[in-house]
């Protein structure tokens, strides 16, 4: 790949952002909460991707079967939101990257499975001035989650951009197929939550090993 790109689309956990360690801390109290076996950091790394809700999923035994699930997510969802910027931090390089960009000329915006409050709660709080559109999941408006196109789709209307001349960013498979399912070209991070041998399996064929790769593509 090597191309000029006027957009951005960036996936926020994983590729913007380290969350993981304030995610697990949330799972953990709500399983601690619930009497239920608490899960290590590699664990709960597997269990992101696809939502918080199916992060619980996985993390609660027998999942939405199990009669205290909706309790538990509740109890994740209320802490998470107390507790998201506890350890969480851009990635090195990532604060860099964003300014260059904007001083580019660059459109930029964050395109999440993380709930809507929290995506824009993050984003505001560390991009403030590098991120102009932030989309979190909110289903019960009619846009679906990734891998679905929706939240793309959204983030580009709100851009006022066409997706000419725009890339997808992220760090997991179901970025890959968000990239797909949008008619983008996907960039995969190899800092994030999943590695390259993974990505390669799930259709990745661009990889950057740093942020101001992605300048230089």
């Amino acid at each position: 790949m090597s191309k000029s790109y006027d957009t951005y689309i960036f996936d926020l956990d994983g590729t913007l952002l380290e969350t993981l360690e304030d995610l697990a801390g949330a799972v953990n109290y709500a399983m601690r909460k619930h009497g239920m076996p608490e899960h290590t950091l590699s664990e709960v790394r597997r269990f992101v991707g696809n939502g918080v809700r199916m992060l619980m999923v996985r993390a609660v035994p027998f999942g939405e079967k199990n009669p205290l699930f909706e309790a538990a997510f509740a109890t994740f969802r209320a802490y998470y939101m107390e507790h998201s910027l506890d350890t969480t931090r851009p990635y090195a390089g990532i604060p860099e990257l964003l300014a260059e960009l904007k001083r580019s000329g660059k459109r930029t915006a964050v395109v999440s499975n993380k709930f809507y409050a929290a995506t824009q709660s993050l984003c505001r709080h560390f991009f403030p001035d590098t991120i102009e559109v932030a989309i979190g999941e909110h289903e019960s408006e009619g846009i679906r989650k990734k891998p679905a196109p929706d939240t793309v789709i959204e983030a580009l209307r709100q851009l006022g951009v066409g997706k000419e001349n725009a890339v997808y960013v992220g760090d997991s498979d179901v970025d890959i197929q968000t990239a797909r399912n949008a008619g983008l070209p996907c960039i995969s991070v190899l800092w994030g939550f999943r590695d390259q041998d993974f990505l390669k399996e799930n259709g990745a064929t661009t990889f950057v090993a740093a942020p101001q790769d992605i300048l230089t593509l």
